[in-house]
Order: C-alpha cells, then structure tokens, then sequence
C-alpha cells in the first residue's frame, strides 16, 4: 500500500506504539487522525501537527463520541491500536469484574465496532486497509493476564475471519502482533523489551507490503514454537 497521500484514523494514538506509528506513518506522507483519553498527550500531538479526537474506547458511548467526530469524511486506513491491560489473578486475590469488562470492550468490542461503522467507508476507496494490533500472547496466554489475553486472542480470530470476508474486495485486513514492548503498560516488568519506535517501524512496514501479519520481534519465535507445539508455546507464555 501507498501510505504517502491517505487518510488514517489511528486510536491510542498519543503514546507507546500507537504514537510512534503516529509519527511515522505521518513522516511517509499520510494524514493521521490520533485518538486518546489523555488532554496533555493529545495536546502535545496537536503541536506536532496531528488532527486529535478526544475519545475513551471503554464503553458504547465512546466510540460513538469518536465516530460522530469523524463525521461523514473518508477515509483509507483504520488501525485499532488502543488497548487496556487489567490486573486479573486469582492468586492475588479476586478481581475487579467492573476492570474485566472495561477491558475487554476498550480491546475486543470497540474495534469491532469501529470496523463495523468504517467498513463500507473503506470499501469506497481504490485501496484501504484495516489494521488490528493484538499481541503474541493472542497466540499463547499469559496466566497473570487471561482477560487481555481473551480479548486479543478474540481480536486474532476476528481478524483472520474478517480477511477471508474482505478478500475480493480492496480492503487489506492485517493483524499486527507485538511482543513485550516498551511502553507505560509494561512499566515495572523486568524483562526484555522492544523500542516502541522499533515496534512502530514493523508494523508500518507490514502496511506498505501488503502483508497479511507482523508477527514482531519475538512474537516470530513463539509463532515457530506454536506451529511445532501448541503445549511448547504455552509452557514460555504461561509463565509471563
């Protein structure tokens, strides 16, 4: 895909990945459209030139904030890249139901959502693209995580399901799939992390080549070790 010239509406846009992507995707020539909850982020991308929507991804009303906002432009690219991480573990005690379903619309419902509203939108237009960004551990869990986990293994599905949907139309779906990275959800843990600048590049790079996957860093080792035992990919995950 040409990404210099098309419109991106991108949420989560503000901070981690989504804004390094922000800043790429932006440098190749494309206008980007960046959502987020936080006034001084969004601020601060204004002064970088960005076009910002202030809109939380959590419940129906949010995303219908943000879908009014967008209004009856159009538009090229879609990438869901807003997520949430909730504090789910029965082994520290019982969790927070009210977080559990905060979770799982702000990462599996609104992109939903949103794919539902865009879709004919992005079916008008000589080439388009809609890009979910899930996570290695939508290939394998995580047993401190299995809410987010659910959700962005849910996202893979409908990912891979929609793409079969979209294939005789001009809507390229591709799933993007981090590893460990960088970024304030990951603040504290004490293992090897990705830059989210490096994160960022490969998923744009995905973008321009068409390509159905970014498996990223060493989410590309997991998916080898799940394609020779799902029981081996659990036995690293489960661990996280």
């Amino acid at each position: 895909m040409e990404i210099s010239g098309k419109t991106i509406l991108l949420t989560g846009g503000t901070a981690g990945i989504g804004r390094e992507m922000a800043l790429q995707l932006k440098d190749k020539g494309a206008k980007v459209v960046v959502t987020g909850r936080n006034p001084d982020r969004l601020a601060a991308m204004a002064r970088e030139g960005f076009e910002t929507i202030s809109a939380g991804l959590s419940d129906a009303a949010g995303v219908d904030a943000l879908l009014e906002a967008w209004g009856a432009r159009n538009l090229d690219v879609l990438i869901n890249n807003a997520g949430q991480l909730v504090d789910h573990d029965f082994r520290k005690g019982t969790p927070d139901a009210d977080a559990t379903d905060v979770c799982i619309y702000a990462n599996l419902n609104a992109p939903i959502r949103l794919i539902t509203a865009l879709a004919q939108r992005l079916q008008a237009q000589p080439e388009a693209g809609i890009v979910n960004v899930t996570s290695g551990l939508a290939i394998s869990p995580a047993a401190r995580q299995p809410v987010y986990c659910a959700t962005k293994s849910g996202l893979r599905f409908y990912s891979l399901a929609l793409r079969e949907q979209m294939k005789n139309t001009n809507v390229r779906v591709i799933e993007a799939l981090p590893p460990v990275v960088d970024t304030q959800m990951n603040a504290g843990r004490a293992v090897k992390k990705m830059s989210p600048e490096e994160c960022a590049r490969q998923i744009v790079e995905a973008i321009e080549k068409d390509r159905d996957e970014a498996n990223i860093g060493m989410t590309k080792t997991l998916r080898i070790a799940e394609s020779i035992s799902p029981a081996l990919a659990r036995s690293i995950t489960l661990k996280f």
